[in-house]
């Protein structure tokens, strides 16, 4: 069976003509997203059931404006109260943790990437939603199957409602006025072109803060194009290796070359400083591109950049993991099967679409049916976001997913190695000892 969710859909759900616009998509634009006729679970919603959620927030004002009258479709639906709560990206990992260790609070929590994995034992099942999302929509793209599902297991965790990449973004016209049309593949030529960009006084700039999405994503970039690892595939620490020390090396070489300052960005800190034209390189979700196009103060920024897959380095592909959401469902929660009817809804086609659409491509589909939307058949500037969560790469690659490797990536144990490395505060081969110390020390707990 084909059912369609069209432009109509989405204004039906508050989403203005603005926003259509935002993501590239034509006033005539419809998306048919195949939907197979597959049966749906038995979730008998508990009676007087009511639900509090938590989840980041939002970085393109519409993911919070459809997603919230998502959640009013579902309550008028089933008669089922939710309340969402948005708390910021660095925030939502410690309420996760207290909700966990407390055995109370919010019922559902959307959390990032692996969280599931660390508080697995307190978190009930969603398998039988995943196996009917995934059969009813062309199945689970691999990075929402390494994120939702136990390690070797085919028991489902949590639910990823999708993913945000950080590829490299660039002006073009500084660029190509120090010889270069794109930024090099190798190593060597990236650290050529870093160093005429900072002669030329445009420089790069990327996050070796604490920051949740760019100083990991920054990190792992420059340990997996060197093909560097925290883990081997069995799970044994190997951080302190001749690849990372490598990686470090190299990485020391580049750090003179950035704008002052990135050992103590956030997450926002490039975008200022690419917004107001300090740099000219760095690597973001798509919402510093959309923020740039829809403020007429920027959109000539907006026109001169491009987007580009981070560099391979020695890697076969392009080491690019993607910061996905993850919703996980907590054992205490008194109404378990409308916690999953809710999320199980949410990500059906007549919420998740529209949804998607709004995002203007921040956000990548965990299931491969929603490549169909609107949004990836517009702005050609965001194609690149489309297949994010394709990625084969991970926090905690190569190894299992664990509660370890979770707080490993929530402790910035890798940015801060390569941090210190950064600002001679340790050498190469002394950063990638300490690392593997705290590393090991995370697995013996």
């Amino acid at each position: 069976m084909t059912n369609e969710v069209t432009r109509r859909d989405a204004l039906a759900l508050g989403l203005s003509t603005a926003v259509l616009a935002a993501t590239g998509a034509s006033a005539d634009t419809e998306a048919t997203i195949k939907a197979a006729d597959v049966p749906a679970p038995q979730l008998t919603i508990e009676k007087g059931a009511s639900l509090r959620m938590l989840r980041p927030v939002r970085f393109v004002q519409p993911d919070e404006d459809v997603f919230r009258a998502n959640a009013k479709r579902f309550t008028d639906k089933t008669g089922v109260e939710v309340k969402v709560d948005f708390v910021g990206w660095e925030d939502i990992n410690q309420q996760t943790a207290v909700t966990a260790n407390s055995g109370a609070g919010p019922d559902i929590i959307i959390g990032f990437s692996d969280a599931p994995h660390i508080y697995v034992d307190k978190l009930i099942e969603l398998t039988d939603v995943a196996d009917y999302l995934g059969k009813r929509y062309g199945g689970w793209r691999p990075l929402a199957q390494k994120y939702g599902m136990r390690n070797k297991s085919n028991s489902w965790i949590g639910l990823p409602f999708g993913a945000t990449a950080g590829p490299l973004i660039y002006r073009k016209s500084v660029l190509q006025s120090v010889g270069f049309d794109k930024v090099p593949e190798d190593h060597a030529g990236i650290l050529d072109l870093c160093r005429k960009l900072h002669k030329a006084g445009k420089p790069a700039g990327f996050a070796l803060g604490n920051a949740k999405g760019d100083g990991n994503g920054f990190a792992n970039w420059v340990l997996w194009s060197h093909n560097a690892s925290l883990l081997d595939e069995e799970g044994n620490v190997i951080i302190n290796s001749k690849e990372t020390v490598a990686a470090l090396k190299w990485l020391k070489e580049l750090y003179p070359t950035f704008i002052a300052g990135t050992p103590s960005w956030n997450d926002v800190s490039n975008n200022r400083a690419y917004s107001s034209q300090e740099i000219s390189l760095t690597a973001n979700g798509v919402s510093l591109y959309f923020s740039l196009k829809n403020d007429p103060a920027t959109a000539a920024i907006a026109e001169d950049s491009e987007h580009q897959l981070l560099p391979k380095g020695v890697a076969k592909i392009s080491p690019m993991a993607g910061l996905t959401l993850n919703a996980m469902v907590f054992k205490h929660s008194q109404y378990p099967n409308a916690a999953k009817a809710f999320l199980q809804f949410m990500l059906e086609k007549e919420q998740y679409e529209p949804w998607l659409n709004a995002n203007s491509g921040y956000w990548s589909q965990p299931l491969a049916a929603y490549a169909d939307a609107a949004v990836w058949s517009g702005d050609p500037k965001v194609k690149i976001f489309k297949d994010t969560m394709a990625s084969t790469y991970y926090d905690g690659y190569k190894g299992p997913i664990s509660t370890a490797t979770g707080a490993i990536n929530a402790d910035y144990v890798l940015v801060q190695m390569c941090a210190s490395v950064a600002t001679d505060a340790a050498t190469p081969e002394g950063a990638a000892a300490e690392a593997e110390r705290r590393a090991k020390r995370y697995f013996r707990r």
